[in-house]
């Protein structure tokens, strides 16, 4: 698909910028792009709560400061020159008029929606009604984007009526992580990996994200969305294309939307859901709630590439550690005569991709037992950020991204509803998931889907 490129935002404004979302990634991402020195457009917030301005930069001061490392103050006062507020109710067309003035004729503005997805078309029909998204303006729309393949399908066609397909940026923050770009660099640019990336030499992949916490507080919104549409049919489905997708040749948006054509849909006789035991007792959590916090599933993709490989992805919350990676199963090698007698190795080797808080590449290989004649799996392990050092923040790379008009980061159109088209049918389930103790790795029947394939790799930290 070939989009028209944008010209660069000249002003940034942020609806819902009051919000838990903002305080956690956003404001501390705008300090650290101006630390960098990579900010260079007016910041205009909007919310509901009624502040002034000065009282909105008091507001970010103490958000920022909380969660950032090395607060500066003189970076501080640098974004805060920046900053502008609007407050009013985004359903109200004056609120508008307010921030069109405040835009101060701003040809290529950006509009980041960290706000319930319920408001997305009221906020874009009242943005173009005003003209701000003429010419270059683009919206940034928060995830989820849709809750099904019906509701994916018929937000595209009522934004498509509003704007170009070039000024619609559907955020995923984990298409900002570089570990998760560092797939395409680490299969690609290394003679050692691209010649086993195929069904001649694998044998499985497999996707495990698995956090040690609970829902907590967020029950309530928790419950009406489950492990699936919360981080599988976005962030796990990005992470296989990434990991499984042709060479890109001119638009990474292509290969992605390629690669999910090549998966047919899921199927409930090949996933199973869990819920953690004391999940029902979280406030906002619905009494006999079926909703799962844990699944674990087995897809199929299509390609020549991968014709006949199993792919496992398994997601979930309340297991032992936190860890997100992916593992390319390497078929076993046949037995070999080595010293005096046939060797017939027990375990497989891994390629595994780390792509959470720890990320890196592990390597297990097998190498001879010192002083003994049998052999061993040894793990050989590279940390990014002791090698290279810390990278940006998702949320600094995406809104980066969004500023200079590049599409890349951002699913589309097309990725968006092939990722709900496979998801589908998992979202039809009426039965009541499995129950599992917390510290686990989910239900037995979960634990045993890939033991065909050598069981799956459990991340240690």
């Amino acid at each position: 698909m070939s989009l028209m490129p944008l010209e660069a935002s000249d002003r940034l404004v942020i609806f819902g910028i009051t919000g838990d979302l903002a305080h956690k990634m956003t404001l501390p991402s705008l300090f650290r792009l101006e630390r960098r020195g990579l900010l260079k457009v007016p910041v205009l917030g909007v919310a509901f709560d009624d502040m002034t301005r000065s009282q909105f930069v008091d507001f970010a001061r103490q958000v920022i400061s909380e969660h950032v490392e090395h607060f500066d103050s003189e970076v501080f006062d640098r974004l805060a020159a920046r900053f502008n507020y609007v407050h009013g109710d985004f359903s109200d067309p004056a609120l508008y008029s307010e921030v069109a003035s405040a835009c101060g004729g701003s040809k290529s503005p950006t509009f980041y929606l960290e706000i319930p997805p319920s408001l997305f078309v009221t906020v874009a029909e009242n943005l173009v009604a005003v003209g701000l998204t003429e010419g270059d303006g683009r919206i940034v729309f928060e995830k989820p984007f849709g809750t099904s393949l019906e509701t994916a399908v018929a937000l595209n066609a009522k934004l498509h009526t509003l704007l170009r397909e070039e000024q619609i940026f559907r955020i995923d923050h984990y298409l900002g992580k570089d570990p998760v770009m560092d797939l395409l660099y680490l299969r690609f640019s290394n003679t050692l990996f691209e010649p086993v990336w195929n069904h001649n030499h694998a044998l499985a992949i497999m996707v495990t994200m698995a956090e040690d916490f609970g829902v907590d507080d967020r029950g309530s919104f928790y419950d009406s969305v489950g492990t699936v549409r919360d981080v599988v049919q976005n962030h796990l489905m990005q992470v296989l294309a990434m990991v499984s997708m042709e060479i890109p040749v001119q638009d990474l948006s292509d290969q992605r939307a390629d690669l999910f054509r090549c998966i047919p849909q899921a199927s409930l006789r090949k996933a199973v859901f869990g819920q953690y035991d004391g999940y029902l007792d979280v406030k906002g959590v619905k009494p006999n709630s079926i909703t799962e916090t844990f699944v674990a599933l087995e897809l199929n993709i299509e390609s020549w590439r991968w014709g006949g490989i199993p792919v496992f992805i398994r997601a979930g919350k309340k297991l032992p550690v936190k860890a997100t990676e992916v593992v390319l199963r390497l078929s076993k090698v046949p037995p070999v005569f080595v010293g005096g007698k046939v060797r017939r190795l027990k375990w497989h080797d891994d390629i595994v991709l780390r792509l959470g808080d720890d990320p890196g590449v592990n390597l297990a290989v097998h190498v001879k037992s010192p002083g003994a004649d049998a052999v061993e799996p040894v793990n050989l392990r590279v940390d990014f950020k002791t090698a290279l050092g810390e990278a940006p923040s998702p949320y600094e790379v995406l809104l980066l991204s969004a500023l200079k008009g590049d599409n890349t980061l951002f699913p589309d159109e097309r990725s968006v509803e092939e990722t709900w088209r496979i998801m589908d049918p998992l979202l039809a389930r009426t039965e009541v998931p499995l129950m599992y103790e917390p510290g686990t790795w989910g239900p037995q029947t979960a634990i045993d889907m890939a033991n065909a394939y050598g069981g799956w790799r459990e991340p240690t930290d």
